[in-house]
């Protein structure tokens, strides 16, 4: 299924159960948040989204500690976690949904291009994947949002 598809099937199942969707993305920079508001009537479902690119912004903006960062990075499941669960916090929506990774072309944080952690959580608790995804920045980055809607679908959709 494609990025269009899997927005408008998730769009679909959160307005029929009248839940709520937010973002906090790093490597993705709000294409996750894009792909759900092409979709007409996403504005019923999503609060909002926080693109953190850098250390300074989800310290800032997700309120991730430093120390959390220095010992796992910026790259990490702890990290992809945290995102996820402050922007649900923040935004009081009943799902959260986190982008964190090595787009290239080099490795950063000490971890290779294509290294990739998304989150995705809930009053229920929070599930992780972890990727290890090949090509360019765009298809690296590309693959993460397919990826993040994949899994969510997943979720919402058994």
């Amino acid at each position: 299924m494609d990025v269009n598809s899997q927005a408008a099937a998730i769009v679909k199942v959160l307005r029929r159960k009248g839940w709520t969707l937010s973002t906090a993305e790093s490597i993705t920079a709000g294409g996750v948040g894009v792909a759900i508001t092409e979709v007409a009537g996403s504005s019923a479902i999503y609060q909002g989204g926080f693109i953190t690119y850098s250390d300074v912004s989800k310290t800032k903006f997700l309120g991730i500690p430093k120390r959390v960062l220095t010992k796992y990075t910026a790259v990490s499941e702890e990290v992809a976690i945290a995102m996820a669960k402050s922007a649900r916090e923040q935004f009081k929506t009943d799902f959260a949904i986190s982008t964190t990774g090595v787009a290239g072309p080099g490795s950063a944080y000490g971890q290779k291009k294509g290294t990739v952690w998304i989150a995705i959580d809930s009053k229920a608790g929070t599930s992780t994947v972890q990727l290890a995804l090949a090509g360019d920045r765009a298809q690296i980055r590309h693959a993460t949002i397919e990826s993040a809607l994949a899994t969510f679908s997943r979720i919402l959709i058994p």
